[in-house]
């Protein structure tokens, strides 16, 4: 019984980061059904992450505001550029904005390394398992010379959409969770 009450203590004294966590999920079912992270989830876990860290958090004010913009500047900073061209979606951009929203950019940044390698490696299940090793390979070589050659993004946005029927998608919000989840439970900020 003590044990029970020292998990539910831990789980009460880091709801933010459960909070998060349950968001998270929520997100990746959905992503995982749909390929598409909807706005009503996103926009609230955005501006309520704004509003908890500028009037109630610990560091409440403009302190509190700060850490909150930097997180959501560092949540759209590491997924925007894929975004441009058109290699995700804009769910899982404003999803990571969300999370910088709640814990700032620090903890967003490294949450986003983990997530990037979990994401990296589920592309490349999802490749060996198709049985497709060869045309994805060939596709990747070709998206790196049209971001050498290209360089606009609105032209290179163009290309992956008529390139995106032949490809295999992976609803990003899947590898965001799982990468951020670890990320907390690694680094202790769940219990």
């Amino acid at each position: 019984m003590a044990e029970l009450t020292n998990i539910l203590g831990s789980i009460a004294e880091n709801w933010v980061i459960w909070l998060v966590t349950i968001t998270l999920v929520v997100a990746a079912v959905i992503d995982g059904r749909m390929l598409k992270v909807p706005n009503w989830l996103t926009f609230p876990m955005i501006i309520s992450g704004w509003i908890y860290c500028t009037f109630f958090s610990p560091y409440a004010g403009w302190e509190g505001l700060q850490y909150s913009l930097l997180g959501t500047v560092v949540g759209l900073a590491v997924l925007l550029p894929a975004y441009a061209i058109g290699g995700m979606g804009a769910g899982d951009v404003k999803l990571m904005a969300g999370v910088g929203a709640w814990v700032g950019g620090e903890v967003t940044f490294y949450a986003f390394g983990v997530s990037a390698v979990v994401g990296g490696v589920m592309a490349v299940l999802m490749v060996l398992k198709r049985g497709a090793w060869d045309k994805h390979y060939a596709q990747f070589w070709a998206i790196l010379r049209e971001i050498n050659t290209v360089r606009n993004p609105e032209k290179l946005a163009e290309i992956a959409a008529e390139r995106k029927s032949s490809m295999a998608l992976l609803p990003y919000g899947i590898p965001l969770a799982i990468g951020t989840i670890a990320y907390f439970a690694w680094t202790g900020m769940l219990v």
